[in-house]
């Protein structure tokens, strides 16, 4: 008996060994489905990510992210479905790429195979089903200005956006919050809170409800919630980037901390209703290297006091690795009534992280 155990733990052991390696040869398998040639008889294995701007993005288990000269591949394979552009404006959908000789591949779509020279291609991206059924996008920004002179201060700033997508639904939320101390004392503690929620009714048209949150402890205007609701338009959003159009209705309440002639503190609130365009583009450059990113909104009060007000942010980002980012953020608010114009504008230097 003592040797038919050990026989059935051995062979328990075995059987367990053997789907392991079977698992993990599957698994490999099917990481590493596509292959990249290389000029100089290098090969690579791993996962076309993009093409674009003469720069291939090729993701590798052992290497991390490569970017690779479009110029320097002498051809490719891949089993996953691409969106191949020839040219300015010719798209086809490949379900795979196979190797075709040295500056060739053959694009396999269902119909006969067609053998294209790789000098024609100028981007490979991986094509986005109709709101993808589970995408989560962010970054969060951040910068510390630190002085010490005569008075010494201390300014913090966080800047952070995420983007969840399942089914036709999507969800945008975004904080921002700023700190700053002179000698140690407060002198700026504000933040704000945005959430919308968008329906897509067509892959590119789709309603939006959003809600916002402003807080402010040592301004006048210390509280500010709005609401809005209205169409948008999705021009495209893929792998190269986004543009977001949105046309909203807003009501806007605002809380005011103000002081009388005797220096006694009255709060007062107003409301306000709006018309407003929002935009929200993003575009990756240089093989994904660089990203430029601009949001904002421009409001059309309904009140003769105001001709309109915006508010924005434009900003570029170099992604060091796949998650760590340095960024260079402009910031502006413009106020246009009474024949004046106010505007206000911040910079934001600093490191980040993105997902």
């Amino acid at each position: 008996m003592g040797e038919l155990d050990n026989g059935r733990q051995f062979l328990g052991v075995s059987m367990v060994r053997y789907f392991f390696l079977l698992w993990l040869a599957f698994g490999a398998a099917h990481s590493l489905a596509d292959t990249v040639w290389l000029n100089n008889g290098d090969r690579l294995s791993g996962e076309v990510i993009l093409l674009d701007s003469g720069i291939l993005v090729f993701s590798t288990p052992y290497a991390g992210r490569l970017h690779i000269q479009w110029s320097d591949v002498e051809t490719l394979s891949s089993s996953k479905e691409l969106l191949v552009k020839e040219g300015v404006d010719q798209l086809e959908r490949s379900k795979e790429l196979d190797a075709a000789g040295p500056g060739m591949v053959r694009l396999v779509n269902g119909e006969a195979p067609r053998a294209v020279p790789l000098a024609s291609i100028t981007q490979l991206m991986t094509p986005k089903p109709f709101v993808e059924d589970f995408l989560w996008e962010g970054n969060i920004d951040g910068s510390l200005d630190m002085k010490r002179k005569e008075d010494d201060s201390d300014k913090l700033r966080f800047k952070g956006t995420n983007r969840l997508e399942h089914g036709r639904w999507r969800h945008r939320a975004n904080l921002e919050t700023e700190y700053e101390t002179e000698n140690q004392v407060k002198k700026e503690d504000n933040y704000t809170l945005e959430y919308s929620l968008d329906r897509f009714i067509t892959e590119q048209w789709f309603w939006t409800t959003g809600y916002k949150y402003q807080r402010d402890r040592f301004e006048e205007l210390e509280r500010q919630r709005e609401i809005g609701t209205g169409p948008g338009y999705q021009f495209w959003d893929n792998e190269l980037g986004r543009l977001d159009l949105t046309a909203e209705l807003n009501r806007i309440r605002y809380d005011q901390k103000l002081q009388d002639d005797f220096g006694v503190t009255q709060h007062e609130s107003e409301s306000l209703d709006t018309g407003s365009v929002n935009w929200d583009y993003k575009r990756v450059l240089w093989g994904s290297r660089f990203e430029l990113t601009t949001t904002g909104v421009v409001h059309f009060p309904f009140t003769d006091q105001v001709d309109y007000a915006t508010r924005g942010d434009a900003g570029l980002r170099y992604r060091v690795n796949d998650w760590a980012r340095l960024s260079l953020l402009f910031e502006f608010d413009q106020v246009r009534g009474l024949e004046e114009t106010y505007t206000e504008k911040r910079y934001l230097l600093g490191v980040g992280v993105g997902w």
